[in-house]
Formats: C-alpha cells, sequence, structure tokens
C-alpha cells in the first residue's frame, strides 16, 4: 500500500535577464523569478490488488508527485509511506518495495533487453542465475520472448516500453509506479501493457499495488480500480469512476473529468469554459 499525505513541492524558476539602461550603458541584469508551486497539497492512498489512476490535466502536478514518491526529489511538506515505510527516513527500503516506470528511455543500446533486466537485477542484490530465470518469467507475461537477445537499440517505442517494463519488475516488486506509460505507444503496445497490469493486480499475478498516471479517459475508465483527480497541484477528488460520475451528474467521464479538475475559476485554464 502506498499512502502520501498532503504532498507539496516548489522549485527555483530559473532566472531572467532584464534589461536596465543607464546613463553610459545598456547592462543587463538578472534577477531571480518567483518559485513555481509544483505541488500544493496531494493525497492519495493506493491499495494493494488495485489499479490507482492518478488523473489530471498537463501541469497538474502529477510527474512531481511520482518523482517524490520513487525518492527522486524531496518534498517540501507532507509524507510519503510505502508499505508502513517512509520514502523520507528509510528511502532505500522504500524504493527495494516499488518497481518505477517513467518512460522507456534509460535502456543500455549497446545491451540486449535481457541484459537490460538481468542487469537492473543484480543493481537489485539478485543472483545472476535468479535474475535470468526472472528475464524469462517477464517474457513471457510481456509477449516479449522474441526480443530477449536483440539488442535494444532499434527497438519500437512499444519494445523499448515492455523491457523498461520488465527491468521495473525485474526484482518483483509489491508496489508498481507508471508515469503516463502509454505515452507514445501504438494500439497493439497499449493493449499489451493494459492486460499486463490487469494481470499484476490479480492474486496470481501477485495483487500489486499499481499507481498509474495519465490524463487520457479512457485509459483510466478501462483500467482504473479508484481515482484521484489532480489540479494546479491539489488533490481535488477521489473515488471509483462511478462514483464520480454520480458525483458530478455526469455520465460522460471526460465530462466529470473537466467538471472537477476545473471547479475552481483559478484552476480554469484558457480555452475552457468556467
Amino acid at each position: 500500500m502506498i499512502r502520501i499525505e498532503n504532498l507539496a513541492r516548489s522549485f527555483a524558476a530559473p532566472t531572467v535577464a532584464t534589461k536596465a539602461w543607464s546613463m553610459a550603458s545598456l547592462s543587463l541584469r538578472r534577477q531571480p523569478a518567483p518559485r513555481v508551486q509544483a505541488v500544493r497539497d496531494v493525497s492519495l492512498i493506493a491499495a494493494d490488488g488495485q489499479i490507482t489512476g492518478l488523473l489530471g490535466p498537463n501541469g497538474a502536478g502529477k510527474t512531481t508527485t511520482l518523482r517524490m514518491l520513487a525518492g527522486l526529489i524531496s518534498p517540501d511538506a507532507g509524507t510519503i509511506h510505502v508499505d508502513g515505510l517512509d520514502v523520507a527516513a528509510q528511502p532505500q527500503a522504500a524504493l527495494a518495495t516499488m518497481g518505477v516506470l517513467s518512460d522507456a528511455r534509460g535502456l543500455y543500446p549497446r545491451l540486449s533487453a535481457r541484459e537490460n533486466i538481468v542487469y537492473f537485477g543484480r543493481l537489485q542484490g539478485m543472483s545472476r542465475d535468479a535474475a535470468h530465470a526472472r528475464a524469462e518469467a517477464l517474457a513471457r507475461m510481456l509477449d516479449m520472448r522474441t526480443l530477449l537477445e536483440r539488442r535494444t537499440e532499434g527497438f519500437s517505442q512499444g519494445e523499448r516500453m515492455k523491457t523498461a517494463l520488465a527491468r521495473a519488475l525485474v526484482h518483483d516488486p509489491a508496489n508498481i509506479v507508471l508515469d503516463e506509460p502509454t505515452n507514445g505507444l501504438d494500439v497493439l503496445a497499449t493493449r499489451a501493457l493494459r492486460e499486463s497490469l490487469r494481470f499484476l493486480r490479480t492474486p496470481e499475478g501477485g495483487s500489486k499495488c499499481i499507481i498509474f498516471s495519465t490524463h487520457i479517459m479512457q485509459e483510466v475508465q478501462r483500467l482504473c480500480d479508484s481515482v484521484v483527480v489532480v489540479a494546479q497541484g491539489c488533490s481535488v477528488a477521489s473515488g471509483t469512476v462511478e462514483e464520480l460520475l454520480q458525483r458530478t451528474g455526469q455520465s460522460d467521464f471526460e465530462e466529470a473529468f473537466v467538471q472537477l479538475a476545473f471547479a475552481h475559476p483559478e484552476f480554469v485554464p484558457a480555452g475552457v469554459p468556467a
């Protein structure tokens, strides 16, 4: 189980050059811009054996939240617990329970898919034999046996995503964190990923706790057992798809999302009616 409470994080914006005229010459002065509040107040609970969707428009704070969950950056406020472990206080122990897939980049192009998977298994403390056996099992589960001995250089986006997912799952983590994993995938690759995630949440697949970040409504409706909607760095609603439809009085989930995500005037971007 993953529990995130009242998470907040801001970043220093890049400095900007401003022109200042003097009596004799033109000089450039750099003045600091205000800090950017990427995450203001995000809370969520992701249960074991379920896929929890983190849904929000671009710039809502989804990726920053997941980077804090993965221990890549520290929050300014709030707490993150993974299977009872405080990510801030016990980062290595917490990370050992997670498989994180941010995108399909980071594969070593000169290595085969098997070598990429086994290498990350070794980094997780697995023996060579155990890592190879796990690579075989994941290849069967993800339908990528024909890819195992091929170098990842030249892989399609779907093939890279399968390899990256296998790499994230090599140590059989109880918790899986996916940040917009279907970006760039074709229909068949998206279907394969969807079926893999459905299997992983079942008892046969290990009853994994899965957090799935996306801004695509159809993926949420087809995959997620529960949904957390974030907007402008805040969690603004949570529940099942049906519960959120009932809450908004809508029959179309996209309409329900727009109503929830842009319920406050300060959240409404250009082009979206208040």
